[in-house]
């Protein structure tokens, strides 16, 4: 049985790199850098191509006046394109290859970054041998624990199975 780890996981583990980085170069900065920064960390932390053009060029700007943030940010992006290699060997060339770059960054947050993903290898190429992830049955599971929280009131078993059986039914219908 393999283990397959998932890219929200990947991608959660790498924000709180960025925002680590992004929160102690913000807390050496005087008022004025301070006001910079001020209101860009979900820049950081969305996907660079996700974002309008009128924040890319403020996220552009800021990255151009510090180097540790573009250089983990530019990792980050990097990182993405893991899960898009087109088969096992060339995702551990990638894999060994970002992990090397990011050693040689010197960037504290990187590394460990790079020390996680070295040391989880394994469950992290498994998913080019099966391309499934565990995000369904998270996202089942997360639905059931919250389904269980609103169900404290319910006096039947019964009844919360059945509301457990009707979890994903469309409870909306379009007006107009």
């Amino acid at each position: 049985m393999d283990i397959v780890f998932d890219r929200y996981h990947v991608s959660a583990l790498m924000n709180k790199a960025v925002d680590e980085l992004r929160r102690e170069h913000q807390n050496q900065l005087d008022e004025a850098g301070k006001m910079t920064m001020k209101g860009s960390r979900f820049l950081f932390l969305r996907n660079y191509d996700g974002l309008d053009s009128e924040k890319k060029d403020r996220l552009d700007e800021l990255l151009e006046i510090n180097r540790p943030l573009y250089l983990i940010h530019s990792m980050k992006e990097q990182l993405r394109l893991f899960w898009g290699q087109p088969n096992e060997e060339k995702a551990r060339h990638f894999l060994a290859t970002w992990c090397r770059d990011a050693w040689e960054s010197g960037i504290k947050q990187l590394i460990n970054v790079a020390k996680t993903l070295a040391s989880y290898r394994t469950g992290l190429l498994s998913y080019f041998r099966h391309h499934i992830t565990s995000g369904t049955v998270e996202g089942l599971v997360n639905k059931i624990k919250t389904l269980k929280r609103q169900a404290y009131g319910y006096r039947d078993m019964e009844y919360f199975k059945l509301r457990l059986y009707h979890l994903h039914t469309q409870r909306y219908s379009l007006t107009g």
